[in-house]
């Protein structure tokens, strides 16, 4: 049995609402691999109604535009990120990183005592 403490931390960003986290990090990442929302909510197991709606809330909460879509035709159409986007998850991933290591050096202080027990 593994009896090494960890603490796992889960980052949601506010407005006035939830605007950005784990999930619409995913999301974008996936966008950026597949270069399609459908594809990427399909990569996820969700539906691609769920993840416009994730979407479309997003932007509303930031106020900024995420994607950039083009509707089916000749090529079929698809999604990229924007710049916006990118600054975001790029931002968001070093927060992350950044918060896991002091939540480590926290918890390595605060619970020295377990190894003892």
């Amino acid at each position: 049995m593994d009896r090494e403490l960890r603490a796992v931390s889960t980052v949601r960003l506010f407005t006035d609402r939830k605007c950005f986290g784990p999930g619409i990090a995913e999301l974008l990442r996936r966008v950026d691999e597949h270069r399609s929302l459908r594809a990427a909510a399909q990569s996820m197991e969700m539906a691609y109604s769920k993840a416009w709606t994730i979407m479309k809330n997003a932007e509303e909460a930031l106020g900024v535009k995420l994607l950039e879509s083009s509707t089916g035709g000749k090529n079929g159409g698809g999604a990229v990120l924007t710049e916006n986007a990118r600054r975001f998850l790029e931002a968001y991933e070093r927060y992350c990183t950044r918060l896991r290591a002091c939540s480590e050096e926290i918890l390595a202080e605060e619970f020295a005592f377990y190894r003892d027990l």
